[in-house]
């Protein structure tokens, strides 16, 4: 099969749609398949056996000035499309996932010419070009993670003022969203939470997604005996993004012994953030170490290995690489109760332990009942690999995924003979 896979953002270090992207990319040309990579800045790591075409843009979002004029070509920015991206977003609008795809749009009867795609898979974009690429009868697969509406409630909780609603409304790009995907071939999602939750926001029908897990690389996510702990408690993720429960995590060190400790890892954690803001509401500034320096891979692993119990306070995830991450890495996990964590966690208890959501006082008990009893916690931790290499691997997923596929160039198919 000829796959054309579409990531807007495609650089690991840019969430789980890089990881996303990069992973299934290898396994498909493993498999045998023919899979391009169509892809915006921060571009993905690729192996170098697959083909990559890069959809470019001027990077405007979020860059004030004097900078966004300090670049080589900085005439390029009166490009109508540019124009346009560069005067929205001074108002607060990603127009990354729209851009893409009309840029896509434009590069697309090239591409399509000479590669002949049997089908698009669209990591989570949903632009309006995409009903253009459809239009020219290639079928077109989406995955959605988990919809934006999330994110944008979990902004509305910490500050609800008019204002914040008003920039977080135009942030994300849900009205265009809405529209594509019910009108997009099929739908993906990474796990029976958020097939709920793309039927409540997007209108279609449970029945009609299909689910296929992402999938963890337990072969790079590995223990490393030996390593130093640096923290009782090990916390991985974007600490901006509020629906990652950085205030439940923050509250519940009160509740803990002063000994105790956490260590957060984010590459990107602003001088006047809500890490940095809540240590010193809470007063945790000996307690807490905040790494801020972006890792490799390699360098990932082993800040994994510094902690004893890694803590993933979400209030919505729509699968939880950290949680899967940490738990290849022999890492006991405490996760709240929500979202597809209770998927990848498991809810016997034997490889993690779940707790009500934003219920600081449980959170810190489950911590102390763990960091309390290293057996118990190591007898987790090995439980919590071992269901990692069995229910997650990445094959798993690529083959879900093209079983997904040949269906929906099945069903395009009776389409075109009834017709």
């Amino acid at each position: 099969m000829r796959i054309a896979l579409l990531t807007y953002r495609g650089n690991m270090y840019c969430g789980g749609q890089g990881i996303y992207a990069s992973h299934l990319a290898r396994e498909w040309k493993r498999a045998g398949h023919d899979v391009h990579v169509i892809a915006g800045p921060p571009l993905p790591d690729l192996d170098p056996d697959i083909p990559l075409h890069v959809i470019p843009n001027e990077n405007v979002f979020g860059v004030k000035y004097p900078e966004w004029a300090r670049r080589s070509h900085p005439l390029a920015l009166l490009r109508p499309l540019n124009l346009w991206e560069f005067g929205v977003s001074r108002f607060g609008v990603f127009p990354e996932m729209q851009t893409f795809g009309l840029r896509l749009l434009n590069r697309w009867r090239g591409l399509y010419r000479r590669y002949r795609f049997d089908i698009v898979f669209d990591n989570q974009c949903l632009s309006w070009g995409l009903l253009g690429l459809r239009a020219t009868g290639v079928p077109v697969v989406s995955v959605i993670h988990h919809p934006l509406h999330i994110d944008r409630r979990a902004d509305f909780a910490i500050d609800p003022s008019l204002v914040k609603k008003i920039k977080r409304t135009l942030y994300f790009p849900l009205f265009m969203q809405q529209f594509v995907a019910p009108r997009l071939d099929k739908i993906v999602t990474v796990s029976e939470a958020s097939r709920r939750e793309i039927e409540r926001y997007f209108g279609i029908p449970e029945k009609e997604i299909a689910v296929v897990y992402n999938g963890t690389d337990a072969e790079v996510f590995r223990p490393i005996p030996g390593s130093p702990k640096q923290a009782d408690l090990l916390f991985v993720g974007r600490t901006e993004d509020r629906k990652k429960g950085l205030g439940t995590l923050m509250e519940a060190m009160t509740h803990l012994p002063k000994h105790r400790t956490l260590k957060i890892i984010d590459g990107r954690i602003p001088d006047d953030g809500l890490a940095v803001r809540l240590i010193r509401r809470f007063g945790l500034g000996d307690r807490v170490l905040l790494h801020r320096r972006m890792l490799t891979l390699p360098e990932l692993v082993a800040e994994y290995a510094t902690g004893r119990v890694a803590v993933i306070p979400s209030f919505f995830e729509g699968f939880g690489f950290p949680a899967s991450e940490a738990m290849a890495c022999g890492l006991p996990v405490i996760a709240n109760a929500a979202g597809a964590l209770p998927e990848v966690v498991g809810t016997g208890g034997e490889a993690g332990l779940l707790v009500p959501p934003r219920n600081p006082r449980a959170l810190a008990a489950a911590a102390e009942a763990l960091l309390a009893d290293p057996d118990r916690a190591e007898r987790m931790g090995r439980a919590a690999r071992a269901r990692i290499r069995r229910v997650f691997p990445w094959r798993n997923a690529a083959e879900g995924l093209i079983q997904v596929f040949e269906e929906t160039l099945r069903a395009a198919h009776r389409r075109s003979r009834a017709a």
